[in-house]
């Protein structure tokens, strides 16, 4: 099946479900998935973006922004996962007890607002790693029309260009708490600690990036831009004085670059 027949079937699909609530963090799934299901479903469709401090403040401004630009009617709920029991102690179901606690909010306001279906932005790539929200994400009845029709990231990226989306090439994301091994405890302190090392990086130029949090270590994942931007040795020092002043001890590059779940790589194969 060629790309055109598949963002063909994915509008029938959003088509048939007559009215939904997107889940819509601005990044390139969710924005694609978006901006075609209000293509489609004009005002039966809405926008629910979750605030809490594991989600960057300048990703809910490019939510909000895209919303307003859109003409899309935007909800802003709080869903703070450090309230959530047993998940600042990060064990290795943490996505599920958030993923679990941000779709049963988004679905009261699903409810309030007369909507049929909530939606979110998971793709085929998601199927190949450690997920555990997927499966909050299927409990609580919540659609993943990208998997379904089958799109993959490249190919959500290759039709966001051609919807002139500006999202087609952004960095991928996932929310802070990410960023910490498993049994590692999370709190906003190290959250902010984060979230400024990360946002120094952007502003210095890096698009492709991950602080990971190792204790008093930061280990960045960076792109092969990022590697080249690392050879000047000024911007290495800038970047290490920067982050000893944000809190960390040490800073320490990955040789393996940045990946996609490498928290996860401490995993037994049975999870």
């Amino acid at each position: 099946m060629n790309l055109d027949e598949k963002y063909e079937n994915l509008k029938e699909y959003i088509r048939s479900l007559c009215s939904v609530a997107v889940a819509f963090s601005s990044g390139v799934d969710s924005t694609f998935l978006l901006k075609t299901a209000h293509d489609v479903l004009a005002d039966n469709c809405i926008a629910v973006t979750a605030r809490s401090c594991s989600f960057p403040k300048r990703e809910l401004d490019e939510a909000i922004a895209f919303c307003n630009n859109e003409g899309i009617t935007h909800y802003i709920c709080d869903s703070e996962e450090l309230e959530i029991e047993g998940f600042s102690k990060n064990p290795v179901n943490r996505c599920y007890l958030c993923k679990n606690e941000l779709f049963t909010k988004i679905w009261e306001i699903a409810r309030k607002n007369g909507i049929e279906n909530v939606i979110e932005g998971s793709n085929t790539d998601d199927d190949g790693d450690y997920r555990p929200g997927l499966k909050a994400v299927a409990q609580s009845g919540t659609k993943s029309p990208l998997r379904k029709v089958g799109l993959s990231k490249n190919e959500i990226r290759a039709l966001s260009k051609e919807l002139g989306l500006s999202t087609w090439n952004k960095q991928s994301f996932a929310c802070l708490s990410s960023r910490f091994p498993y049994g590692e405890e999370i709190n906003p302190k190290r959250l902010s600690m984060i979230d400024k090392a990360e946002q120094y990086l952007i502003d210095l130029g890096f698009r492709q990036i991950r602080v990971r949090f190792h204790g008093n270590l930061a280990r960045i994942e960076t792109d092969p831009d990022g590697f080249e931007i690392m050879k000047k040795e000024e911007i290495r020092k800038q970047i290490y004085e920067k982050l000893k002043k944000i809190g960390f001890t040490y800073v320490t590059l990955d040789l393996l670059g940045y990946r996609t779940g490498s928290m996860n790589e401490t995993l037994g194969g049975d999870l």
